[in-house]
């Protein structure tokens, strides 16, 4: 009479060594940045009194509206990240959606303030902004293109690593579980059924004979189920640390230009 083997197929994932290396991540980003901003503050202090005309040339509006939407973009990304704490996949993923909106509105705003200073010859290198502005003028908006620039990049890359967040949290997930040819040999004769760490029964009756030598097993989880609730829910909060990281870079960029005139 054959017996049966009950095998429970777990998920791990290194939680701790991901937001570490998330961590380390949002230094080098301080670094870059932190460079970007010394040198500013070097320049500035050079050219103290052409920075504050410069910074006469800049939209405060649409700056202000764009505070406005990545402050709100940072309170959506954190409710998101609450709402998967307490599973509630549907409300995360439509803060999710807003979060992604809020970046997107940041890059258009952002979009037409830099048209409006292109089509009146304020870009580095061209004529006009040659002719009519001082040198102290010119190194204010060559760190304007370059710093806001950088930044807009930084919200483009969290866009894309927010939408891919967006669909981590709605798949379907797969697993595969193998027992490899060693762990074969001592169920021969025997009967198996696998089974999810939650209890749930994926397959069960599989006859261990002498041809078998490995078997797999393929199964899906509901989205959201405790099985990948973890693993999503690390993914979003490092998701999130970045995109608080390029928030408070905004929050120090704002003042710094348009705020000095």
């Amino acid at each position: 009479m054959s017996t049966t083997n009950e095998i429970a197929i777990e998920k791990h994932s290194d939680q701790t060594g991901a937001k570490i290396g998330m961590w380390l991540f949002l230094f080098t980003e301080l670094l870059l940045f932190g460079g970007m901003f010394l040198l500013y503050a070097v320049y500035r202090f050079k050219h103290a009194h052409e920075f504050h005309v410069g910074a006469l040339e800049l939209d405060k509006m649409l700056g202000t509206l764009n505070t406005m939407f990545l402050l709100t973009s940072s309170l959506t990304m954190a409710l998101s990240i609450s709402a998967l704490q307490r599973m509630n996949r549907k409300l995360s993923s439509v803060f999710l959606v807003i979060t992604i909106l809020l970046g997107i509105t940041f890059l258009v705003v952002k979009y037409f303030e830099w048209s409006a200073k292109i089509a009146h010859g304020i870009y580095p290198g061209s004529a006009d902004l040659s002719r009519f502005y001082k040198d102290g003028e010119i190194l204010f908006f060559g760190l304007y293109y370059a710093m806001t620039g950088l930044h807009g990049l930084h919200i483009i890359v969290g866009v894309v690593i927010l939408s891919v967040m967006l669909f981590f949290i709605n798949k379907q997930p797969k697993t595969e579980f193998s027992i490899e040819p060693d762990q074969v040999d001592g169920i021969r004769g025997s009967q198996i059924a696998f089974q999810d760490a939650s209890g749930k029964a994926l397959l069960k009756g599989i006859k261990v004979d002498d041809s078998v030598r490995r078997i797999s097993v393929l199964y899906s989880h509901e989205p959201g189920s405790d099985i990948e609730h973890k693993s999503n829910l690390i993914k979003l909060e490092n998701s999130g640390l970045y995109w608080h990281l390029v928030d408070i870079i905004w929050i120090f960029l704002f003042p710094l230009f348009y705020l000095i005139s």
